[in-house]
């Protein structure tokens, strides 16, 4: 019997490519695995930023309301069972390592890319347990993810900016037309920021898929210490709790929720207490302490200008210090230019990542808009232990740029 860690080796030597986009090798060893369809309503959940936060918020609420869920989400912070949940928990090792023997016994001559392995793996955990609702979230783009094969009754497109412009393409309507791939003739689809590309709505037009758009046919208004929400059919929720998570991305939320109330009813009630719970590992995470630490997973500039907002509207009497770094395929210097006011001074180390962007990459970005209260460190962990040090107290240390800058110093 292998572990959970002798199959993710084996797994990601499988296949001779990190990334291999095209949906035809997944379908096919999804096939011979009978994962035809979900069997039950199915949200998949594409963006380039605010996916993991639409799928919490639709995974917490439904279990609010009752349901039996199953959430699948990319990349994970510590644990590859983070991924894969049911009921709101990580699965155990050893469901996952039965599901992949089931995935590789499938492939038989095929290979698949470790994503694509793992999204295989997550349906058969779904299949087997019986479950009311799928949210399954995008890798990548949308046509070409492995989370494409399946049929959505609701597809979400969180938000549009430039992101994996290598494998998107570099502007908006280009990466629009990719997650618009995740859209399916006559099934609704939700578009949760204020500004749709041309190339998504085209895309919905030609399919005669139903789009629901922020700010028209749904939308929100923050008051003091609660906010409203307003769909279709005259729906309206007033004094909700202000969640920890963007309102944009809960307000996204409720236009599915409200989409799916035929097949799955789900009260107010069950809404506000959701609300009161969703949290999600990484964004916009606070630990309270004599020095505030934020946690954040922000990797591009719209991510980061969330991020800076939230400083900008919550000062603090001490000193902002960064504890930052990137992988070398991001647009460092633009996610630079957002936040760079609002820093007193920045900690920076390499990633322990063979894509992370190396010690030369980032002072030389840092030179490029002329920063200069930078400390460089060996590491991630070094960085934070060096900025938490010289902290002053009602002062706040912020963790961001990757994924693994945060997993790194916890």
């Amino acid at each position: 019997m292998r572990t959970l860690k002798e199959w993710l080796e084996t797994i990601k030597s499988a296949h001779p490519q990190e990334i291999d986009l095209s949906l035809e090798r997944t379908r096919e060893v999804a096939k011979r695995l009978g994962i035809v369809d979900s069997g039950c309503p199915l949200v998949t959940v594409a963006g380039t930023n605010g996916k993991g936060s639409c799928v919490a918020g639709i995974e917490v609420i439904m279990l609010s309301a009752g349901y039996k869920v199953g959430a699948f989400t990319t990349p994970f912070l510590f644990r590859y069972n983070e991924q894969v949940r049911l009921q709101g928990q990580p699965v155990a090792d050893g469901l996952l390592c039965d599901a992949f023997e089931q995935v590789a016994n499938a492939c038989g001559q095929i290979t698949l890319t470790l994503f694509e392995f793992g999204t295989l793996a997550a349906m058969v955990i779904f299949k087997e347990a019986n479950l009311d609702i799928w949210v399954l979230e995008v890798g990548m783009g949308g046509r070409w993810d492995a989370v494409n094969i399946l049929d959505a009754d609701v597809a979400v497109v969180s938000s549009i900016d430039i992101d994996h412009a290598a494998w998107l393409g570099n502007t908006r309507d280009a990466i629009a037309y990719e997650k618009a791939g995740i859209f399916r003739p006559h099934q609704p689809a939700v578009y949760g920021d204020f500004d749709p590309p041309s190339s998504l709505i085209q895309y919905a037009d030609t399919l005669k898929t139903p789009l629901f758009f922020q700010g028209k046919q749904f939308g929100f208004s923050k008051k003091n210490e609660t906010w409203d929400w307003w769909g279709l059919q005259s729906i309206y929720l007033d004094n909700l709790p202000l969640p920890h998570l963007t309102l944009q991305n809960m307000s996204t939320v409720l236009m599915v929720i409200e989409l799916l109330q035929k097949k799955l009813p789900v009260s107010q009630r069950a809404i506000e207490s959701a609300l009161k719970t969703v949290t999600l590992p990484g964004r916009l995470q606070m630990i309270p302490g004599t020095v505030t630490q934020i946690l954040d997973v922000s990797h591009n500039p719209s991510a980061v200008e969330l991020l800076a907002n939230y400083l900008k509207e919550n000062p603090y009497l001490g000193k902002t210090y960064a504890v930052f770094s990137m992988l070398s395929d991001k647009d460092i210097v633009a996610t630079l230019q957002v936040i760079r006011d609002l820093i007193d001074v920045w900690h920076v180390a390499p990633l322990k990542n063979e894509r992370t962007a190396s010690q030369e990459l980032l002072v030389s970005c840092f030179r490029k808009i002329n920063l200069d209260n930078v400390i460089f460190h060996s590491s991630i962990k070094d960085a934070h232990e060096m900025a938490m040090q010289h902290a002053e107290a009602n002062s706040r240390v912020v963790v961001f740029g990757s994924f693994h800058a945060v997993a790194e110093v916890q």
